[in-house]
């Protein structure tokens, strides 16, 4: 099989850091991994821990273009790792086939999500990415026009109103312009 990205190298039957099956390709480095093997081999294996504390050597490469399905020639999904970064690993729904650009391994390991692999390309995970992203944007947001130390104490309020039981009364209460009025 010919190499999705670099499509010169062949793909050379092989293992990712001795663990599970992948296809690594003899030019570019890069490896073509089965959901299915890496699976199998993470229920053999349910107490393996990926160290996540390793310095990654060199910077993993992104295809920025859209790749191929080595097996049938479809469009690679791509699909965001973590809200931390915004790397993106291929995939082919149609294979089950997960394509690791050269040095994508380390970073998935690095940012602690190598044990999900197969999670990573779900529905339910992109999801919970997006909900992050958007909670950090916001966070960004409000800090740029309160400040940090205002935002700090806003947020220290807001979550103290949030347990009180009659808080809507209260949030009546602080945002009237004349709270002990009887005019609107």
């Amino acid at each position: 099989m010919k190499c999705t990205k670099c499509k010169e190298g062949q793909f050379i039957p092989g293992f990712i850091d001795s663990l599970f099956r992948a296809h690594i390709c003899n030019n570019c480095g890069g490896n073509w991994v089965l959901i299915e093997d890496f699976v199998t081999w993470k229920e053999k294996n349910p107490e393996y821990q990926f160290a996540n504390d390793l310095q990654v050597e060199e910077e993993p490469t992104e295809s920025p273009q859209a790749l191929l399905c080595p097996v049938t020639g479809a469009l690679l999904l791509k699909f965001k790792i973590s809200s931390a970064t915004n790397h993106r690993i291929d995939y082919s729904a149609a294979v089950g086939g997960i394509w690791l650009d050269k040095g994508e391994w380390a970073l998935l390991k690095t940012s602690g999500v190598a044990g999900s692999l197969n999670h990573i390309v779900t529905q339910s995970w992109q999801h919970q990415l997006r909900t992050e992203t958007a909670k950090e944007n916001f966070q960004k947001l409000y800090t740029s026009k309160f400040g940090k130390e205002t935002y700090a104490k806003v947020k220290e309020v807001r979550d103290w109103l949030q347990s009180q039981p009659q808080k809507a009364d209260l949030r009546a209460y602080i945002l009237a312009e004349d709270p002990y009025s009887t005019e609107k």
